[in-house]
């Protein structure tokens, strides 16, 4: 199960083989970094903790930027948490002649006081950075990010009601109708479906698939659309 955090560019549509047209939401995805790795014995709870998004230096705070740093990451602008998240295993790199492999033990040690080995056993650690490359065409994502807000809305945009009568003179056209009881409680109940503000509220698109991987511009095509206006952060992780 894989994760990462992107910038909804817009969307577009794409081509199969056979021609049928896809429409797709672009999600360009800068390699994230791993900057922590909660563990159940330690923090009660195993995750994954990626920073992504480029960000400007001076908009972040010397407490963040230390905690970046310590990471080996660049200024990122969000920093969010994955529980569950298994990364595919990262490419082996060529130990120099020399018995590399004798301190192999000794850095795993380290890795493991230091809290960071990976939460699900993997062989990623802090530092390393996660990539578009860890989805593949036609895997099942879930995409979350802060719905387009539509402002204060009324009942029947905001919770599908029907309309009132038209004629005769009826004044009760769009407007929500009885809600509240009589005489006992003498109060509506916390709840009633009421005029008030509509979006802007973090929503997560289920059941998305991911229908291609750009690696060269660090893009995920991901079939429909998912919540967020333009240039919305999102985070995208593995469904299932």
């Amino acid at each position: 199960m894989a994760a990462i955090i992107g910038t909804k560019l817009g969307m577009t549509r794409v081509f199969t083989e056979d021609g049928s047209a896809v429409p797709v939401t672009v999600v360009e995805a800068a390699p994230n970094t791993i900057t922590a790795i909660r563990k159940g014995d330690r923090d009660g709870y195993d995750a994954v903790q990626l920073a992504g998004v480029p960000g400007d230096e001076r908009k972040l705070t010397r407490a963040e930027l230390g905690h970046l740093k310590k990471a080996g990451s660049t200024p990122a602008r969000v920093v969010a948490e994955f529980r569950d998240v298994e990364f595919p295993a990262s490419k082996e790199v060529e130990s120099p002649a020399g018995g590399g492999d004798e301190k192999a033990p000794d850095d795993a040690d380290a890795a493991a006081e230091d809290g960071s080995s990976d939460a699900e056993g993997g062989d990623r650690k802090i530092g390393d950075e996660v990539t578009v490359t860890d989805f593949e065409p036609g895997e099942q994502v879930k995409v979350s990010a802060v719905s387009i807000g539509k402002g204060f809305q009324g009942t029947m945009k905001r919770h599908n009601f029907s309309r009132g009568p038209v004629t005769h003179g009826s004044h009760n056209v769009r407007a929500p109708g009885s809600a509240g009881a009589s005489a006992d409680p003498s109060r509506i109940f916390p709840g009633q479906k009421m005029p008030g503000q509509m979006g802007r509220r973090r929503a997560t698109q289920r059941g998305a698939t991911v229908v291609e991987v750009d690696s060269e511009r660090n893009l995920l095509l991901i079939k429909g659309s998912v919540p967020g206006g333009r240039n919305a952060t999102v985070e995208v992780r593995s469904d299932g």
